[in-house]
C-alpha cells in the first residue's frame, strides 16, 4: 500500500533505525521509545491488524514472534521481562493501519505504557 508508512519502512522508502531484518519482516526502534528498549517489528506484507491473519500468515506471525524472543534475549531483557503489545482496531488504540508489535523492556513497565 503506497500511502502505507509501514510498508514504506519495509520498502526502504523512509528510513528507520533497523535492528533486525529478514524477507518477511523487519524490526527498528521506534521513533517516540516510552522505556529504553523499545522496537517496532511488522510483517512486510500488508495486513491491516490481527483481524486480517489467515491461516496462511500464520507461520509469518509465529516467525515474527520467535525473532521478538530473540532481539529481547540480545538486548539484554529477556530475564528481567519485557512486554509485547499490538493493538486492533480504533477502540483497541490502533494508530497505524499495518500490523505491528511493540517490544518494551530495559524497565519496570506499568499498565499504562503501550
Amino acid at each position: 500500500m503506497s500511502d502505507c508508512i509501514f510498508c514504506q519502512i519495509a520498502q526502504g522508502k523512509i528510513p528507520s533505525e533497523t535492528v533486525y531484518e529478514d524477507d518477511g519482516l523487519i524490526a527498528f526502534k521506534d521513533i517516540n521509545p516510552l522505556a529504553p528498549v523499545h522496537l517496532v517489528v511488522i510483517p512486510k506484507i500488508h495486513l491491516r491488524s490481527l483481524n486480517d491473519v489467515t491461516p496462511e500468515n500464520e507461520p509469518l506471525i509465529g516467525h515474527l514472534l520467535g525473532v521478538i524472543r530473540r532481539l529481547a534475549e540480545e538486548l539484554g531483557v529477556a530475564e528481567s521481562g519485557y512486554r509485547v503489545v499490538t493493538n486492533t482496531g480504533t477502540d483497541g488504540g490502533q494508530v497505524v493501519g499495518h500490523l505491528h508489535f511493540h517490544l518494551l523492556g530495559g524497565q519496570a513497565l506499568n499498565a499504562r505504557i503501550g
